[in-house]
């Protein structure tokens, strides 16, 4: 008999590890303004190129280049730093809200605020949205109340949701906002449902939908590209690839072996792989999917290269899996600071401009809080009636219902 190699069964595993010195030396980036910008009508296969290369427009000196520029005009740029600046205030206020007992949980989105802020900005307000737990941003775009959102967090007696949803799941239809799931995945066949039955309907509103790079493992994240593609329902499927999960990096969901933005290509469709930290690459290209899907073409999918800042959430210590302030060293930057610059370099901005928004922004959120704290909060209350258990299950109650209700004295 021959001698034969012993089979050899490969696990992923992250390059660095706690202790380790942050190093992304060995990361490809192609030079900003690079990617070509394919014309909106192009077949599906045109595009499958861009889903290996990265669509950036801000280069290091905050200049927008490249074919990709969207040239939005100085307040649109300007709102944009606004809200993505807002939306880290509120992020800071409602992690410290955490720690001080006053809700049981908290998710920030820092260094990734320019993949909702964009995004909503160049969707419609009427489109609809289905986002994961780090999307704030978009309601925030939105001009939604913070003292709405913060009344969710807390759980209090102005909780629209009636404390049923884990802090940050926000919901919100008057917003495009759907309901976010704790259950990982499943907003893609949701949004490629929502879409298809708006195109069915011959309306003219698209839908959008988020998932983390863990869950392009996930069966739902499969069929939703096979309708999607079949039906070419208007639907943009955004992939936010942000490096980690609580503990496990990219590489458990096949990001060692090419890039998210490729599975575009086994479901014959569109994708771009694009730099979610940069304000505008990230608004050109949904602008571009949003006219392939309002032009009856089906959907696109991008994925948004970015890295997770802080901690996946209040109950995850980062440092325990990955090198200390590896954010800090992320070679694509931090998005506040790259379109703050951008705006410095066209003459429309100064640093006195920006400290005067962030002073303006911080007494907003400070005030938002102080009401939304009046309503009560989890720890101190007070919060809905437990009544409400029995609300909103049926449009009739059923007697079992009544009688349980009566029997509980509420």
């Amino acid at each position: 008999m021959k001698n034969e190699m012993p089979l050899a069964l490969h696990i992923p595993e992250p390059k660095l590890r706690p202790g380790d010195s942050p190093d992304f030396s060995d990361m490809h980036l192609p030079a900003a303004g690079a990617a070509p910008r394919p014309d909106t009508h192009a077949e599906a296969r045109d595009t499958h190129h861009l889903v290996y290369d990265l669509i950036r427009v801000l280069d290091d000196e905050g200049k927008a280049v490249g074919p990709w520029n969207p040239k939005l005009d100085p307040e649109t740029l300007k709102r944009g730093l606004r809200y993505m600046l807002l939306t880290r205030i509120y992020d800071d206020r409602m992690q410290r809200a955490q720690r001080t007992g006053k809700t049981s949980f908290y998710m920030t989105c820092t260094g990734e605020e320019a993949v909702a802020v964009a995004q909503a900005m160049a969707l419609d307000r009427g489109d609809m949205c289905f986002p994961t737990y780090r999307q704030q941003g978009l309601l925030i775009a939105r001009d939604w109340s913070l003292v709405d959102m913060m009344c969710q967090i807390y759980s209090n007696s102005r909780d629209r949701l009636k404390g049923r949803q884990l802090p940050v799941m926000y919901s919100s239809k008057e917003a495009g906002f759907f309901s976010i799931s704790g259950n990982l995945g499943t907003q893609f066949p949701q949004a490629v449902g929502w879409a298809m039955a708006s195109a069915y309907k011959g309306d003219t509103r698209i839908a959008a939908a988020w998932v983390g790079d863990g869950s392009t493992s996930e069966g739902d994240f499969h069929h939703a590209l096979t309708f999607g593609a079949v039906y070419r329902a208007p639907v943009l499927l955004n992939i936010v690839n942000n490096q980690w999960a609580i503990s496990s990096y990219q590489g458990f969901a096949g990001g060692e072996l090419t890039t998210f933005a490729a599975r575009a290509v086994g479901f014959g469709l569109p994708g771009l792989r694009v730099d979610g930290n940069d304000f505008l690459a990230v608004y050109a290209a949904t602008q571009w999917a949003a006219e392939r899907a309002r032009a009856n073409l089906g959907p696109t999918v991008i994925e948004l290269f970015t890295y997770r800042a802080a901690a996946h959430s209040t109950s995850d210590d980062p440092d325990r899996y990955r090198p200390a302030n590896e954010g800090k060293s992320w070679p694509l930057g931090d998005p506040l600071e790259r379109l703050k610059q951008h705006l410095v370099g066209l003459g429309i901005w100064s640093e006195a401009d920006h400290e005067a928004l962030t002073m303006e922004l911080t007494e907003m959120v400070r005030a938002a809080g102080k009401e939304a704290e009046s309503y009560g909060t989890l720890g101190t209350g007070p919060t809905v009636s437990a009544s409400t258990m029995f609300d909103d299950v049926f449009k009739e109650m059923p007697w079992h219902l009544r009688q349980q209700r009566q029997q509980l004295g509420i």
